[in-house]
């Protein structure tokens, strides 16, 4: 009987034993979880839904929401994709919704559902789940594994490496020949303290384009204005693809936006034409822009050095500019960074050239794979991290599941 032992108790870990076992009921599968309780990155996921994938469909539209890991992942798409999902979870009883937003989730609205979902199949399949169990030491042994962990040690034909953005794993791999990424945050929110932004917690634009200055970093959305500062999904976009650059500043960085997404000659052409038709409105409370919140718009008014009492007959042309500006190029200083909600994630890992990306098996080690954030794949909010886990624990449950 092949003995496997699969480090690490959440998404890509489960989804590799469940998969592994029904391709091969011979196999012995153990999954090791250093803390006490598994599945946690699913139970806190999407406010506590579970945000199991994202509607997209093309394995090559798919890839472009990875900023680490785009090409790698081209070919694992062609072989378990969104569609696949949906089927993989309707088969055993969770149906799936898309909402508006492409964001897919359980139809019972709940992560429980998945996590119910999972524990009944490793119940069912017989897969051994030791929880408090953190692994200490892993080497080869002739042709077995030897996996030391508080409890005991284990001897395998195979392992797998499941265990996330885990610094004791990647310390473990690199005693393995590993090369390890070093981790940085990914998937986080700006912290800024600028005037302009007090007290309009919970005010939203609805497609605002953000780059950061001086790079070319640059991405559009709705974007959220919070206590710390800047979020929603045009920020969080911004903080994946640019989480090493972002790294490299220390977090301190001038961020632009463009709270209309449109040029700002247009935007000064809408202002000089409202000035025309509406000259005795009251430049406060007559805004053209419905996109933008009144509390904004007064925000934006005041700062151009328009008074609350002007009319639109009163402005001069330098604060129409200023206005213009002020809605499409503000620069605002970032300092620091907040971890989105729970949801945290890194961009580095396991070098993806040691990977052969069609089985997630080790080029170093035969029968050593690894799937999901232990590797140096990340993507945007939305869904697309756990896609990465569900793919990539399918196809190395095929090899796993060969004699």
């Amino acid at each position: 009987m092949t003995k496997i032992i699969i480090i690490g108790g959440g998404a890509a870990g489960y989804f590799t034993a469940i998969n592994a076992k029904e391709n091969n009921p011979d196999l012995e599968i153990t999954i090791l979880e250093k803390g006490t309780d598994v599945l946690q990155k699913v139970k806190i996921s999407g406010g506590g839904r579970c945000n199991v994938t994202h509607a997209c469909f093309e394995p090559k539209e798919l890839v472009k929401f990875y900023p680490r890991g785009e090409k790698e992942l081209l070919g694992p798409f062609h072989k378990f994709m969104t569609g696949d999902t949906f089927e993989w979870f309707d088969d055993r009883g969770v149906p799936l919704k898309i909402e508006s937003d492409n964001r897919v989730f359980p139809e019972a609205n709940t992560s429980q559902a998945i996590i119910d979902c999972f524990q009944k199949s490793v119940d069912d399949l017989g897969i051994k789940v030791m929880t408090n169990c953190g692994v200490n030491e892993v080497h080869q042994k002739d042709d077995k594994w030897i996996i030391t962990t508080k409890k005991e040690v284990f001897e395998v034909d195979k392992v797998v490496i499941a265990a996330g953005s885990s610094k004791k794993v990647w310390e473990l791999c690199k005693t393995l020949d590993h090369s390890v990424i070093e981790p940085v945050p990914s998937l986080f929110t700006f912290n800024i303290n600028d005037k302009r932004l007090v007290d309009l917690l919970g005010t939203s634009v609805p497609n605002a384009t953000v780059n950061i200055v001086g790079t070319n970093l640059e991405a559009s959305g709705p974007l959220l204005i919070t206590h710390w500062g800047m979020s929603g999904p045009a920020v969080l976009k911004l903080s994946a693809f640019g989480a090493r650059i972002l790294a490299d500043k220390n977090y301190q960085y001038n961020v632009e936006v463009n709270w209309l997404s449109r040029p700002t000659d247009k935007v000064l052409n809408v202002l000089l034409n409202l000035k025309k038709k509406e000259p005795r409105k009251t430049v406060i409370l007559k805004s053209p822009f419905t996109e933008i919140s009144k509390r904004l718009w007064e925000r934006f008014v005041l700062f151009s050095g328009i008074s609350n009492n002007q009319n639109w007959a009163d402005l001069n042309s330098l604060q129409l500019e200023k206005l213009a500006n002020e809605l499409t190029q503000g620069i605002y200083n970032a300092n620091g960074r907040t971890t989105f909600k729970d949801e945290f994630v890194t961009a580095g890992g396991i070098d993806l050239k040691e990977i052969n990306f069609k089985n997630f098996e080790s080029k170093k080690h035969k029968n050593l794979f690894f799937v999901g954030e232990v590797l140096n794949i990340d993507a945007v909010t939305g869904g697309f991290n756990f896609q990465n886990a569900w793919t990539g624990g399918y196809i190395c449950a095929q090899a796993l599941a060969e004699e």
